[in-house]
């Protein structure tokens, strides 16, 4: 990216360039193709298809499918702004409680685009979000080409991507899950921001980084809910930077204005969600302008008054963005999920592996890949650059020196450094937000196996530096070699794995759904079948798995009973206030065993409704044995008490419906009766 224009660097860029694509391109096949093997997706009918949609990749993909069968485009937005299928009894706008603009957009281009006739609508959406993947392996790419000045690394960030396909993205069979839309974006940010930090850059360059900035920090937070959390993250990098003096008042000042323009888009276009503006990180950067405004000779003075300035800085900022995102939160009467969820639903979550911590076998995996080894080195080597380049700039400036620099660290490394450690800080205490760290870590990586400044360090050290320019190209060309000698085979022996989705059970319900229940039937049950239930047959539903919502957790909860001891008439009453007209109870949760005790459901909905657990094991002592059986397994037993308030209308291996019986308003003098 050197403004040298001879004709040699031209065709080395375009060279580079091009290789970003193909491996873009590469990467993009590559999921496509372990999709269809997985599934033979081109070959399985619709309903089969829609079934693969899982959990709440079904429920986003629904939105999609529901805005293609509107009359009209403005039939569809007016359906998902005033939606009632979603939550029973409720009204409630969509585009403002979900992410689902990329589902209307993508709506929107299919009907717009004369496609109709060569591709079908499932086509379109799942190649999207494959096209994605090759965006993310680019913005890698750069980014390690813009850090190490090498394109050499940005193809080896490229293959490292895909070779660690395990713990970079779960794509291929998540399609529909909001951080496939999200995390290119968020790839593409970073890059913008290293490009941004370089030095060097004319009036014009900045201007559009600064656009570029803005416009994929806006993409990145329409398309995921939980944008807030990764900006917050963001936020602490450039404060920590700041007050160690990496970056510039302006350059401060950009960034936090360009987090903040994008989450207020994001607010306008979500119907001013009150979850933005109660967010944390919005209070953060608030704060930190404000104190930062306030303290102008922060940076001066000797190292014991600096470093006093500094804790008294830092103080400040925390205290003033916990009262103000306190003082938001009651102004919008918004309170935030973990803050408020109760046992149950925290429980319910963190007894998900996806939201423990990252397991070892990650780091086996990836030292396998040869991808651990240089990044722990590149990461202590650059961590110890940082740390004595922070200490100096605070020494020199303590002494009132600001010409020159002991230790030098540019901007843009010295980002992407604590972008990788705050991060994996992250993925290791929440094994889900590995995919946020795994792939920069490759671009990590690659810089460290081609970075001049890293070479330069060790072999100064050896007095062999007239050998840097041989090293830092030779080095990454064996290393690719090693692991096409090591993978390929493997690859191609994955690819050539082919097989066949198969779910009769589910089908079956399905197609019994759609043919023998009513169009504005209820639907109970858990939450991943439901979101299966709206999708396929477009049934009204009580709950789903997009969870973030106060009420529908608590709903969630009151539904879930049908999993607890409780006896037919609480049950009963729990769901004709919801206004199921049908349960859906299945074997796999009610006879669970793929957690361990305490952590499957139904022992989560005992210890919320204080009864012991069932099985061998410890209970707490202030638990006691419930007065009721279990209502999924009691029902099955027909009993006087259970078929007056239910009948079974279908069942399988894995499935029972029961259709909730309407009470019969009594005559005078009569018994109260149950309509069949």
């Amino acid at each position: 990216f050197k403004s040298d224009w001879s004709w040699g660097a031209i065709i080395w860029t375009s060279v580079g360039w091009s290789v970003s694509v193909g491996l873009g391109l590469l990467c993009c096949i590559y999921m496509a193709t372990l999709h269809e093997n997985d599934l033979w997706f081109s070959n399985i009918k619709e309903v089969e298809r829609e079934i693969s949609f899982r959990t709440e990749c079904g429920l986003y993909y629904s939105y999609y499918k529901q805005m293609l069968q509107a009359p009209s485009i403005q039939e569809g937005l007016s359906d998902l702004i005033h939606d009632n299928l979603t939550e029973s009894k409720r009204t409630i706008n969509l585009l403002q409680r979900m992410n689902i603009y990329q589902e209307v957009f993508l709506s929107v281009l299919y009907r717009l685009l004369p496609i109709q006739v060569y591709l079908e609508p499932v086509y379109f959406y799942i190649y999207t979000v494959f096209s994605l993947q090759a965006v993310y392996v680019i913005a890698l790419y750069l980014t390690a080409w813009l850090l190490s000045g090498s394109w050499l690394a940005g193809t080896l960030a490229g293959v490292w991507y895909i070779l660690n396909r395990v713990d970079t993205t779960r794509v291929e069979f998540t399609i529909s899950l909001r951080e496939n839309w999200s995390l290119p974006f968020l790839a593409l940010q970073v890059t913008a921001v290293t490009c941004y930090l370089r030095p060097q850059l004319t009036a014009l360059q900045q201007k559009v980084m600064v656009w570029l900035m803005y416009v994929t920090t806006f993409c990145f937070c329409l398309t995921w809910q939980f944008n807030q959390f990764i900006l917050l993250v963001q936020a602490l990098i450039i404060y920590a930077l700041d007050c160690v003096d990496f970056l510039t008042t302006t350059q401060v000042t950009t960034l936090y204005l360009v987090q903040v323009s994008s989450l207020l888009s994001v607010w306008l276009l979500q119907f001013c969600n009150s979850m933005i503006l109660g967010s944390l990180v919005l209070s953060f950067i608030v704060a930190a302008l404000f104190i930062k405004h306030c303290q102008s000779g922060l940076k001066t003075g000797s190292l014991l008054v600096r470093l006093g300035k500094l804790l008294l800085h830092s103080a400040l900022v925390l205290l003033l963005t916990v009262t103000i995102n306190y003082l938001a939160k009651v102004l919008l009467l918004f309170f935030s999920f973990f803050l408020f969820c109760g046992d149950f639903d925290a429980n319910l979550y963190l007894c998900e592996e996806a939201f423990g911590l990252l397991p070892l076998d990650t780091l086996e995996r990836l030292a396998g890949t040869l991808l651990l080894y240089p990044y722990i080195l590149t990461l202590l080597l650059l961590s110890g650059v940082f740390a004595l380049a922070a200490l100096t700039l605070i020494l020199k400036l303590g002494a009132g020196c600001t010409n020159g620099r002991v230790v030098a660290l540019r901007p843009d490394v010295a980002y992407n450094l604590l972008h990788t450690l705050f991060y994996g800080l992250l993925a290791f205490s929440t094994m889900r937000m590995k995919y946020i760290w795994t792939g920069h870590m490759c671009a990590v990586a690659a810089y460290g196996v081609c970075g001049k400044e890293l070479w330069t360090m060790l072999l100064s050290t050896l007095s062999c530096n007239s050998k840097l320019r041989l090293v830092r190209h030779a080095v990454p060309l064996l290393m690719i070699g090693c692991l096409y000698y090591k993978f390929w085979p493997k690859l191609m022996e994955e690819l050539s794995e082919l097989r066949e989705f198969y779910d009769p059970d589910t089908v079956e319900l399905m197609a019994w759904i759609s043919t023998k229940t009513p169009k504005r039937a209820v639907f109970a049950g858990s939450m991943q079948l439901l979101a299966g239930i709206k999708l396929c047959t477009g049934r009204v539903l009580t709950n789903h798995p997009h969870y973030e919502d106060k009420d529908l957790r608590e709903r969630t909860k009151q539904v879930y009973q049908v999993y607890a001891r409780q006896s037919p008439e609480e049950v009963y009453d729990i769901l004709r206030a919801v206004g199921a007209d049908y349960v859906v109870l299945e074997n796999s949760i009610c006879y669970e065993r793929r957690h361990r005790r305490g952590c499957r459901l139904r022992d989560l909905l005992d210890l919320a409704n204080g009864h012991i657990m069932d099985g061998p094991g410890e209970n707490d002592p202030d638990l006691v044995p419930a007065s009721h059986p279990r209502f999924c397994e009691a029902v099955k037993t027909d009993t006087a008490a259970y078929s007056a308030l239910f009948t079974r209308t279908f069942h399988n291996k894995t499935f029972h419906v029961y259709r909730v019986k309407k009470k019969r308003k009594k005559k005078q003098g009569e018994t109260l009766c149950f309509s069949h």
